[in-house]
């Protein structure tokens, strides 16, 4: 693997594998009693995030300490950045620390890459605008390839805001890389300009695709960054993109259901599918600490093999 991850673009299939097959050791680790290894004392993981996050935050902060890394949290709230500081200001002082990892989430697309010509330490795509998050991408193919087995071969249909999501571009650029065959479906207004570049078919009718689907993954629609009208109303987008349960029955009987989360319940997805035995939703966040940790430690440079080691006390 490189250095850094910022891009799923920027990972070759074995890369790809590597990682799947590393959080696959890793995730036996959950099942411990003491849920620790070794491998990473010493090293110190700085979390960068100038937006607001749950999941991703939590879920790479128990990575990192799950390995025995130390953990810094920055929050920009509260920070100098929220007196003007620069990203790059903020880099250098994280910089003097000794950060041997930063994890950052950023507002603007292309700030991890920015950000990593100036730390020595490996920079690792959280987040960037509306351009990618690389490590959602690898647990949710982490995800797949538990429920389903090998990805090559499989259908799986992305469905929704796919113009205002990170999710979806890494996506599709790392189901590709392992032999998957993408389908996007959206309203037009919801469609990238450049989305003919991507290497995934396009649809606008999500009833069409449904039979043929291994896997129909849900993306929220991110109002918070419209700043236009893309659909009539909240009802009509539901009608004709969101899924119900009439909907989860046209899937063949082995498919499952995912959403990235945070979920807008009743407009992208109803209830009872986001409940239901089909889904995967609770297990993608359990399987993003398994992701998180195969990525830490594969670029961070574990000198320990990965699993066999004691667990620490």
């Amino acid at each position: 693997m490189k250095r850094h991850l910022i891009s799923a673009g920027d990972l070759t299939r074995d890369d790809a594998l590597l990682v799947l097959d590393t959080a696959e050791e890793l995730a036996q680790v959950a099942s411990r009693s003491i849920k620790k290894l070794p491998t990473l004392r010493g090293r110190t993981v700085v979390n960068l995030f100038f937006e607001d996050s749950t999941r991703t935050r939590i879920s790479f902060e128990a990575a990192a300490k799950r390995l025995s890394a130390d953990v810094i949290n920055f929050s920009a709230k509260g920070s100098s950045v929220s007196k003007g500081e620069s990203l790059k200001d903020t880099a250098l002082t994280l910089e003097a620390m000794g950060a041997d990892g930063v994890v950052i989430r950023h507002g603007a697309s292309g700030a991890p890459h920015r950000l990593a010509g100036w730390v020595q330490g490996s920079v690792v795509n959280a987040g960037d605008g509306t351009h990618e998050h690389p490590t959602q991408a690898l647990l949710d193919a982490f995800t797949m390839r538990k429920r389903l087995g090998d990805l090559e071969g499989r259908k799986v249909t992305i469905v929704g805001d796919v113009l205002h999501s990170r999710v979806a571009r890494s996506n599709v650029l790392l189901l590709h890389t392992l032999g998957a065959d993408v389908t996007v479906v959206a309203p037009p207004t919801l469609l990238p300009v450049a989305i003919d570049t991507w290497p995934c078919a396009v649809s606008y009718d999500l009833d069409g695709v449904l039979p043929k689907s291994d896997v129909i993954m849900m993306l929220r629609v991110q109002q918070e960054r419209m700043n236009a009208s893309y659909f009539p109303t909240v009802r009509e987008y539901s009608r004709r993109y969101g899924l119900d349960s009439e909907r989860m029955a046209a899937l063949p009987d082995h498919a499952i259901v995912m959403h990235p989360g945070p979920m807008n319940r009743g407009v992208e997805i109803a209830a009872e599918v986001a409940d239901s035995v089909r889904s995967t939703i609770v297990e993608q966040v359990a399987n993003g600490v398994s992701a998180r940790m195969a990525v830490l430690y594969l670029l961070l440079g574990g000198s320990e093999p990965a699993i066999g080691m004691e667990v620490q006390e």
